[in-house]
C-alpha cells in the first residue's frame, strides 16, 4: 500500500518532518541529539512492513546502527562538556562528534550499513533517505567539523561512491553509491556556504524525487528489468535525461550546482580535491549510461504480456519535471545576468 493512503505512516512522516525541525532550531548539543532520537523513532514505522522481511529487516539494521551513531554523538557530547576547559581533548572529540555525524547519514567509511538497507526499503523510503535524511546531519556538522577531517572524507566519499557502483546490478544499491558520491558534493558545499549546500540539496532532490518516482511507475529494482520492459519511448528519453543530469553533465540542471562549486574551489586553489571530485563524476556517468544503454539499446526484446500502461497524470508529471531537467541550465544563465 502507498504511503498516501496509510494514515499511521502519514503520522509518522509529519513526526519525521517535525523532528529535522527541533534539530536544526536546537541551542544545545541536546536538543539535537533529542531531535535525532526522535527522527530514528519515526522512521522505523515507515520502513517496517510486515508483508516484506527484507524492510522488517532493515529497520532492525536501521534501528541498531542509528542507536550505535546515537550513543557516540551523546558520549561525545558530554566529553565535551566535561573537557571544555581542558583544550588537549578538542581535536579528538570534533572528530568523535564528526564520526557519529557522518555514521548518522551513511557517508563512508561508515557506509557499510546504508546500500543493505536501502535494498531492503520502497522507492518512497529511499527517496526520503537520500534527501530529507542528510538535512539534520549535515546542519549539525556544519556547527563543529574538524576541517583535515571532512577533506579525507569528502575525498573517501567521492571515490566509495564512484568504485562501490561499477559491479552492482541493483538499482536501488546503484543510487545509493550515487548519494554516497554526491555527499562528498553536500560536504564541500556546507563548508562553502550554507545557501549553496541548500542549493545543492535541493537540486539533488528534485532529480532522485524524478528517479524514484519513474522507478516506482514501472515497478524497477533492477538493471535487468531495462531489457524486458516495452517502455514509452518519450519515458526511455527523459529517463536517459534525468539520469545524465543527476550524473552532473553540463547542459543539464544537475550541473549547475556542481559548476558553482567547481568553480569557487579553483578560485580558492583547491585543484586536487577538485580534480578527484571531477573524476570521480565522470566514474558515476559511466555506469548511469551503462543504465541507459539497457532500456534503450535493446529494444527488441518485446514481449506482448509485459506491456504496462501508465496514467496520463503520471506521465504528463514525468513529461513536465524531465522538462526542467533539460531547461535548467537556460534558467540558470538568469542568475549571472
Amino acid at each position: 500500500m502507498f504511503l498516501i493512503f496509510n494514515s499511521n505512516k502519514m503520522f509518522f512522516l509529519f513526526i519525521l518532518f517535525f523532528s529535522t525541525l527541533i534539530s536544526i532550531s536546537s541551542n544545545s548539543w541536546f536538543g539535537c541529539w533529542i531531535g535525532l532520537e526522535i527522527n530514528l523513532l519515526s522512521f522505523i514505522p515507515l520502513i517496517s512492513n510486515s508483508n516484506n522481511m527484507m524492510s522488517s529487516e532493515a529497520s532492525l539494521k536501521y534501528f541498531l546502527i542509528q542507536s550505535i551513531a546515537s550513543i557516540n554523538f551523546l558520549f561525545s557530547i558530554l566529553m565535551k562538556m566535561i573537557s571544555l576547559k581542558n583544550f588537549e581533548f578538542n581535536f579528538f572529540i570534533s572528530i568523535l562528534i564528526n564520526s557519529s555525524i557522518l555514521m548518522k547519514m551513511g557517508s563512508a567509511p561508515f557506509h557499510f550499513w546504508f546500500p543493505n538497507i536501502m535494498e531492503g526499503m520502497s522507492w518512497f523510503n529511499n527517496f526520503i533517505m537520500m534527501s530529507w535524511q542528510k538535512i539534520t546531519p549535515m546542519i549539525l556538522l556544519s556547527y563543529y567539523f574538524n576541517k583535515n577531517f571532512i577533506f579525507i572524507i569528502i575525498m573517501l566519499n567521492s571515490f566509495i561512491g564512484a568504485i562501490g557502483g561499477l559491479n552492482q546490478t541493483s538499482l536501488r544499491k546503484l543510487l545509493t553509491f550515487s548519494s554516497i558520491n554526491n555527499l562528498s558534493w553536500m560536504l564541500i558545499s556546507i563548508m562553502i556556504s550554507e545557501n549553496l549546500w541548500m542549493f545543492f540539496l535541493f537540486m539533488y532532490s528534485f532529480i532522485i524525487s524524478m528517479m524514484c518516482f519513474i522507478f516506482y511507475m514501472l515497478n524497477m529494482f533492477f538493471i535487468n528489468q531495462l531489457f524486458i520492459f516495452n517502455m514509452n519511448y518519450l519515458i526511455k528519453f527523459f529517463f536517459l535525461i534525468n539520469f545524465l543530469s543527476l550524473g552532473g553533465l553540463p547542459p543539464f540542471i544537475g550541473f549547475f550546482p556542481k559548476w558553482i562549486i567547481i568553480n569557487f574551489l579553483i578560485l580558492n586553489k583547491f585543484f586536487i580535491i577538485n580534480f578527484i571530485l571531477i573524476m570521480m563524476s565522470l566514474i558515476l556517468l559511466f555506469f548511469y549510461i551503462r543504465i541507459i544503454y539497457s532500456s534503450v539499446m535493446f529494444n527488441y526484446l518485446k514481449l506482448k504480456w509485459m506491456n504496462f500502461f501508465l496514467k496520463k497524470k503520471s506521465l504528463f508529471l514525468i513529461n513536465f519535471l524531465s522538462f526542467i531537467s533539460i531547461s535548467g541550465m537556460i534558467i540558470s544563465t538568469f542568475f549571472f545576468m
